[in-house]
């Protein structure tokens, strides 16, 4: 029998939030080198001797040492926290809904699954890129500063400052468009993936052990949930690649220097053909598959974590 879902109603939501903080920190910091490298790749020019992710690696401990691979996280850091509380408040209230939705239409629990959860990642992954762009847009100026020909920065506020000054308000915010664009498809199919893939799983164990316990151990509901997220980060990844190293190309532009998304395109397939929109690919799958696994483990050893007292009495 597959694992019980634990819903918003059932959670004590401050506990949820403060936990979410700690839990979703330590994972960034864990994980957050190879979204380094994966800019870096993504931005690097033709001539840039360090377009490998060991070379980039390299490069980096060669230079700034440990730190290096830390490039902008106080800014990453400081601005997830309520990008991911705005991201996942709307998935859970939005899946609650989008299950309701589809119920009447008698699709199987799969196709039920993905439908619902494809709904909820989606827009959940609009609302937050308000507020989640500008440290996008900032962190990823501070992971490439000094490599490839891009400007030094003292630090995210230096960013922000030189920005609006030149740029206005909207600088913070360039490439919002396709950072929806990206997000938005990327963010659906990991959530559809992974709701359709973690029933499935469910089905394959119970069909394999011929289980008759009421609830599932520990050991199995973990399995479902790290091989459900691996199913998901990489089928995102082969997905949305493309639209990310576009994205991540527009965004770390210098200051007042137009270009367009189709700019961007001719420059990847002048410089190493088709295969230039998918630069970065393997860190990026890398860092999809490990960064959507922890996240959803903590994200749902969370969840049991702030469930009500009197919900647990009742279980």
């Amino acid at each position: 029998m597959a694992a019980p879902e634990i819903n918003w109603d059932r959670l004590d939501i401050m506990k949820f939030y403060a936990g979410g903080a700690g839990l979703f920190s330590g994972v960034t910091v864990l994980l957050y080198p190879v979204s380094v490298v994966k800019t870096r790749m993504q931005v690097a020019s033709k001539d840039t001797a360090e377009r490998s992710a060991s070379s980039v690696v390299k490069g980096l401990l060669k230079k700034d040492g440990i730190r290096g691979l830390y490039k902008g996280f106080a800014t990453v850091l400081t601005g997830t926290i309520p990008a991911r509380i705005v991201f996942l408040t709307f998935l859970e209230t939005t899946k609650e809904a989008s299950f309701k939705m589809v119920k009447p239409f008698k699709l199987s629990e799969t196709s039920q699954a993905a439908i619902a959860n494809g709904i909820a990642g989606m827009l959940s992954a609009v609302v937050s890129q308000v507020v989640y762009t500008p440290i996008d847009v900032i962190s990823q100026k501070l992971m490439v500063q000094g490599y490839s020909g891009h400007a030094q920065y003292s630090g995210g506020l230096d960013v922000a400052r030189k920005l609006i000054r030149s740029e206005g308000f909207r600088g913070l915010y360039r490439g919002f468009t396709l950072s929806v664009i990206t997000y938005s498809p990327s963010s659906a199919v990991w959530w559809a993936t992974y709701g359709s893939s973690q029933r499935f799983l469910w089905r394959f164990l119970e069909d394999d052990v011929k289980s008759e316990e009421a609830t599932p151990s520990l050991a199995k509901i973990v399995l479902v949930q790290a091989g459900g997220g691996l199913i998901a980060g990489a089928t995102a990844s082969c997905i949305t690649t493309p639209l990310d190293t576009i994205k991540t190309r527009l965004q770390v532009t210098g200051h007042g220097k137009k270009i367009s998304v189709k700019q961007v395109v001719k420059d990847l397939i002048r410089e190493d053909g088709w295969k230039g929109v998918y630069r970065g690919f393997c860190p990026r799958l890398i860092s999809t598959s490990a960064w959507g696994t922890s996240m959803v483990l903590a994200y749902e050893y969370l969840k049991r974590l702030c469930v009500k007292k009197d919900e647990e009495a009742a279980g």
